[in-house]
């Protein structure tokens, strides 16, 4: 059943039973990163590797729930020099995903559902 905006139950916030809510959705989020420092390019791309798959050298696709993406951001944030570093974050809803265009020979990797029971 398909929520209405502004409902109460659109509010992100976790249910009691822990079931329908909003905040267990996936979400697709690309991460680009321009780091000159090796070291932390390194530590970077090492972090980025526990939470989605490398898609191009500073480049990956991930499918996060909510509070995954929000600790990606709160790990990675650490290993920043945010006057030098560049990290870019693109969430890219269900409408758009299939509109993404790939040129090349590697095809992303099929985006699946998870059901849990």
């Amino acid at each position: 059943m398909k929520k209405s905006k502004g409902s109460r139950a659109d509010t992100g916030k976790d249910s009691p039973s822990g079931r329908g809510s909003k905040r267990s959705r996936q979400q697709f989020i690309v991460v680009s990163y321009d780091i000159p420092d090796d070291r932390r390019r390194t530590r970077v791309c090492h972090l980025l590797k526990d939470y989605g798959q490398r898609v191009q050298y500073s480049v990956f696709e991930c499918q996060l729930r909510p509070q995954d993406y929000k600790r990606l951001r709160e790990r990675l944030r650490p290993l920043l020099d945010l006057a030098e570093d560049d990290v870019r974050f693109y969430r890219l809803c269900e409408v758009c995903l299939p509109k993404a265009k790939i040129w090349g020979p590697s095809p992303r990797e099929e985006v699946r559902e998870s059901i849990v029971v």
